[in-house]
């Protein structure tokens, strides 16, 4: 009968080893609740200072506490480290808020993230500053990157849409109220598209007027058509639809200056116009030129587009320009469209300089981690913005059936815009995904 039991308790041992190890390949979430996080907190718990001191970050406490702590409770006067408020698990990691003392800045942090990440075992160590004196540790157990799964409560919401994962568990979301205008850059097979996919997916659901720009013929944005507003897919109707959009533009300032306001979110509700997002697939073809006449076209193309990026967020319309490059090798006015372009994302590039043309500017630390997305991850990116922040993120993998069907669920939000009448795209009973241009023959205009 000992026999037995010990064999039993042999056996159990080793079938909980072997769950473990399989949930550590096959279920990183569950592993990380039943293993890691206990050892890893415990590691926190007991290193917590002794990290802070060789990490050289504590200070020297002040003369009255110093004094109190040599005369009055007779111990020895010991450097400070930051003061830990909270410390909450998750099932991505651990999320520790500190209170730095004075001597310290988030900077400070910031430089020691990777040291802390080797003395606590972690996958991860990002630093957020929450509030002046104040910074929250967000450390991540496993590369929740591997297998994207977007957090349940991210949705999008008053022009901000979750489109991709950061690698500290939380959603990277496109606010169009702080970034008006962005870029987005990756090579082939890097995970634009799918990026696009999914800002799709997202702006469908609200209320905002989606125009799109697909001089590959349309392939990209044609299946879309429910949705879209406008669609043109050649770089003469481009040209014409941005100089309507440009026409727009003024009419919304006139508006602003009839309400003395200077922001369209200023106005009352019954009078704001709709948003409006101008999503445009591989930029390169705009810019490109084979003779006389596509040089006029260009000039009219890039001045259009430049005059948007600069004036037209305080009335509601939005730059989303996708490319594989973007610099001054396009030509004349490249270069000053991209400054106006405060969002970006670089996604695999297969030379360094195309991530220094999205990242230089705005977030120079982060070009050599651009620089470094293997084959095997597409839709991995870098995503900045001017404050000089900058994560790395995934997109999920989300299939085109699924964006299709969203955008025929919410066809219905499509505005009344009769200016981008004559561009709105055509959608038969059963929109096809593939076949002939869905766009609409319009009136030839000057």
């Amino acid at each position: 009968m000992a026999d037995l039991m010990m064999w039993l308790e042999a056996t159990g041992a080793l079938a909980g080893a072997g769950g473990l190890g399989y949930a550590k390949v096959r279920a990183p979430r569950v592993y990380w609740s039943l293993a890691g996080m206990p050892l890893a907190w415990s590691r926190f718990t007991f290193s917590y200072r002794s990290t802070m001191d060789v990490c050289g970050l504590t200070v020297q406490p002040s003369g009255l506490r110093a004094f109190m702590t040599r005369n009055v409770a007779r111990r020895e006067v010991q450097p400070v480290p930051p003061k830990i408020r909270r410390v909450r698990p998750s099932s991505t990691g651990l999320r520790v808020t500190l209170r730095l003392p004075a001597g310290l800045e988030p900077a400070d942090v910031v430089a020691s993230s990777e040291r802390l990440r080797h003395a606590w075992g972690v996958h991860s160590v990002t630093v957020v500053e929450t509030k002046p004196g104040f910074v929250e540790l967000r450390m991540t157990g496993y590369d929740v990157l591997r297998r994207v799964r977007m957090p349940r409560k991210a949705a999008p919401h008053d022009l901000v849409v979750p489109v991709a994962l950061r690698e500290d568990g939380t959603a990277f979301e496109r606010d169009y109220r702080k970034a008006p205008m962005a870029l987005t850059l990756g090579a082939n097979h890097s995970g634009k598209s799918m990026y696009l996919r999914n800002l799709i997916k997202g702006l469908a659901q609200l209320p905002v007027a989606l125009v799109g720009i697909d001089c590959k013929r349309g392939v990209e944005q044609r299946a879309f058509a429910p949705r879209l507003s406008a669609l043109v897919t050649t770089p003469d109707d481009a040209a014409s639809l941005l100089a309507v959009l440009v026409a727009e533009m003024e009419d919304r300032f006139d508006l602003l200056s009839r309400h003395g306001v200077s922001d369209v979110w200023e106005l009352p509700a019954d009078s704001r116009p709709v948003p409006v997002v101008v999503l445009v697939d591989e930029v390169a073809e705009l810019f490109l030129i084979s003779s006389k006449k596509d040089e006029e076209r260009r000039e009219k193309i890039v001045t259009a587009l430049i005059r948007l990026a600069q004036m037209a967020r305080a009335v509601g319309i939005h730059l989303e320009i996708c490319g594989q490059r973007f610099g001054s090798d396009l030509g004349k006015g490249a270069t000053m469209l991209r400054a106006q372009l405060t969002g970006r994302v670089v996604h695999r590039v297969n030379d360094k300089q195309t991530a220094e043309m999205g990242l230089a500017d705005v977030a120079p630390d982060a070009v050599p981690v651009a620089s470094l997305i293997p084959m095997e991850r597409p839709g991995t990116a870098v995503a900045a913005d001017s404050t000089g922040g900058w994560s790395k993120i995934r997109t999920p993998n989300t299939s085109r059936a699924d964006v299709v069907a969203v955008c025929r669920k919410f066809a219905h939000l499509v505005p009344d815009l009769p200016a981008l009448e004559p561009f709105r795209p055509y959608v038969p009973a059963e929109a096809p995904e593939t076949g002939p241009s869905l766009v609409k023959p319009r009136p030839v205009t000057d």
